[in-house]
């Protein structure tokens, strides 16, 4: 079960978030984010970060070349597209894709059946690009990762993560606000809590 702590903004916040277990470290790139980091202030807290850090950057409508450059430059270890991208251009970017979904009116968008992602995160249908703290359906999901490699986001807490792995079975959870002292800005124990209740339900 891997486990991604997404919204971080400083190497320290960071720096606990790995050594409590989490297996990748989000950092959103996108200006109207409260969470937002900036391309310098990301490059320098990967500088902070030791190596094997696996970190992906949440990118919202930048075109392909933008992409790949800020993933170059700071040795990001995924880009997850979290807008209205269009699927083209985006297979060469040198590292792996995951693609963010939300469930509108029933149906998954953008339409998966559009796009190659090496996974999908499964995220709630809110005005904003994530980190909202919305709940996904947790149904619709379950019948999604039958098919599908996903991560489950969304509305995920120290509480209800283990429920939400029991009735989901996804590839791994994905949590942002619900490890949160505010907005950006991470609670060292609700991340411990958090990933000790996601590895005890998977020894379950």
């Amino acid at each position: 079960m891997l486990i991604k702590i997404c919204g971080l903004t400083t190497v320290d916040d960071a720096r606990r978030a790995l050594e409590a277990g989490a297996d990748y470290l989000g950092f959103v790139l996108y200006p109207k984010s409260p969470r937002c980091v900036t391309v310098d202030e990301l490059s320098r807290i990967v500088e902070g970060l030791p190596v094997t850090a696996k970190k992906v950057g949440v990118f919202v409508n930048e075109p392909p070349d933008r992409v790949s450059e800020i993933v170059e430059r700071c040795g990001l270890s995924a880009a997850q597209l979290h807008g209205d991208e269009n699927p083209a251009g985006f297979g060469d970017l040198g590292v792996s894709v995951w693609r963010a979904i939300r469930l509108r009116d029933g149906r998954w968008s953008p339409d998966p059946d559009l796009w190659i992602p090496e996974r999908y995160v499964m995220d709630a249908d809110s005005p904003a690009y994530g980190g909202a703290g919305m709940r996904v359906d947790w149904d619709a999901a379950k019948a999604f990762v039958e098919e599908h490699h996903c991560m489950l986001a969304g509305g995920l807490t120290p509480v209800n993560v283990g429920e939400a792995i029991r009735r989901v079975r996804p590839a791994g959870v994905d949590v942002s606000s619900g490890v949160e002292l505010s907005p950006g800005k991470k609670d060292h124990r609700k991340v411990e809590i958090f990933i000790r209740a996601v590895r005890d339900a998977e020894k379950k």
